[in-house]
């Protein structure tokens, strides 16, 4: 896509979502509020007191603007406000009973009518949703992007964002062709078909909410665990968690009593070559390849344990 396509297909998402949500209509929710009525008074019901100045600038609003909304409120006896003492110019805000019924009512109304929404799509539909709205938020929010990764087990669904983020990324980067996305097919369906809790493991990083990153433990018999399928998705790099996916994956091979851990990589993935050598992994083998189309060097590395 061009440049002017992409900006065209964000404005006709984002023409479609304000009329799903109902956004355009003066009475939001069947509500006598204005969507903007409803946002500060969520922000103000959410919070053990705020101040005018913190609303101003979290919503983006014209401090006159907001004056003006918060009068209003008052008079309808929706908040009742204190001087701020960090600042005099500002105001301490917090809701009072009735506001607080409101409050609670609106965000009735506002599951209610995504819940109805949901109930039209099919089963998994909603998960789908939800991760794609995770996604643009990980992708578009400074406060997502500051969020700091959890690494965990994995769970349903993750061996297949494992076969499409890596076989795309490859695909996009490298030229491989889909014998790739057969191989990490092939990986991830054995990994789940034979798993082993006690001699296998998965890990998935995650942040805000989104994949970004995973790795896998498997047996290989006699001994040996082989290290498979490492990925750090690139809105997630420079964050160190390679390296930490790596270290869990020698920690466990070492407390399960693997003699040795092995991995297959090619000598092109620099960043991932120079955490194995940094690790202690030494290259004991390589050869030429085509297995993916482009001409690649394979390498097989070893760490004793």
């Amino acid at each position: 896509m061009s440049d002017i396509v992409l900006i065209e297909t964000a404005r006709d998402f984002n023409r479609f979502y304000t009329n799903f949500l109902g956004l355009l209509n003066k009475a939001y929710l069947d509500s006598p509020y204005t969507l903007t009525d409803a946002r500060i008074l969520f922000e103000i019901g959410s919070h053990a007191g705020v101040s005018a100045t913190a609303l101003a600038r979290d919503l983006h609003l014209d401090p006159a603007y907001l004056s003006r909304i918060l009068k209003r409120f008052r008079a309808e006896g929706l908040i009742e406000t204190s001087p701020d003492p960090a600042d005099l110019r500002s105001q301490i805000i917090n809701v009072t009973d009735q506001g607080r019924e409101e409050f609670e009512e609106l965000g009735r109304r506002a599951n209610a009518q995504i819940a109805t929404r949901f109930d039209t799509l099919a089963a998994g539909e909603p998960q789908a949703v939800v991760s794609a709205m995770n996604t643009i938020r990980a992708l578009l929010d400074p406060a997502a992007k500051r969020a700091p990764a959890i690494i965990r087990a994995h769970r349903a669904g993750d061996m297949g964002w494992i076969v499409e983020s890596q076989s795309r990324f490859y695909t996009e980067e490298y030229g491989w062709d889909l014998r790739f996305e057969a191989l990490v097919a092939e990986v991830a369906g054995k990994f789940l078909a034979n798993f082993d809790p006690e001699k296998e493991y998965c890990w998935i990083a995650e942040r805000g909410g989104v994949n970004v990153g995973s790795i896998l433990v498997t047996n290989s018999g006699d001994g040996i665990a082989k290290l498979r399928l490492l990925y750090v998705d690139k809105s997630a790099r420079g964050l160190g968690l390679g390296k930490l996916l790596v270290d869990e994956c020698i920690r466990f091979a070492r407390q399960k009593g693997y003699r040795q851990l092995s991995l297959w990589t090619n000598d092109m993935l620099e960043t991932a070559r120079g955490i194995y050598i940094k690790a202690g992994f030494r290259l004991v083998s390589e050869e030429r390849h085509k297995m993916f189309g482009p001409e690649a060097n394979g390498q097989t590395w070893i760490l004793d344990l």
